[in-house]
């Protein structure tokens, strides 16, 4: 499974948008502002997660996205799928995937996509990895979703 920034973006405007849809559909200009992140990239990104039956959209004043389904029965991995697929069959076109090594870059795509469908967006909103990780990601940068998650989300 790939990882890359788009499913990362995708997983933390998905966050806020099921953090923040109590009171109805979140529009996609608010989850912008709050997680400094592009309107029209977030467009792009809820275009595949509507496409994946992950979020559903309202039209209109008062209109914005929510999930489909409660946030305990959304994976990340279904977030990652639904926007870093190449559509070839293979998740990751690994350079010299023949050869001694191509076993670990398989099992390493395995964990990965394991790990992922184990976890729900409820997962990532009750703070499951708080306790693993309590300065958030391995550089020590968490601000929190008011700050804009998305600052510390970007690749190196």
């Amino acid at each position: 499974m790939r990882v890359g920034s788009k499913g990362r973006y995708a997983v933390i405007a998905l966050i806020d948008v099921a953090r923040n849809s109590d009171i109805g559909p979140v529009p996609l200009a608010e989850v912008a502002e709050r997680q400094k992140i592009s309107l029209s990239y977030l467009e792009q990104l809820f275009a595949m997660l509507r496409r994946s039956n992950l979020v559903v959209s309202s039209r209109g004043p008062g209109g914005g996205y929510r999930l489909q389904r409660p946030s305990a029965e959304v994976s990340i991995g279904e977030v990652f799928r639904a926007v870093e697929e190449t559509g070839n069959g293979h998740d990751r076109d690994w350079p010299g995937m023949t050869g001694i090594t191509s076993s670990l870059w398989s099992a390493l795509d395995d964990h990965i996509r394991d790990f992922l469908a184990s976890v729900s967006v409820a997962d990532v909103m009750a703070g499951k990895f708080a306790d693993i990780y309590p300065n958030g990601a391995a550089n020590g940068a968490s601000a929190g979703m008011a700050n804009g998650l998305s600052a510390q989300a970007k690749l190196a």
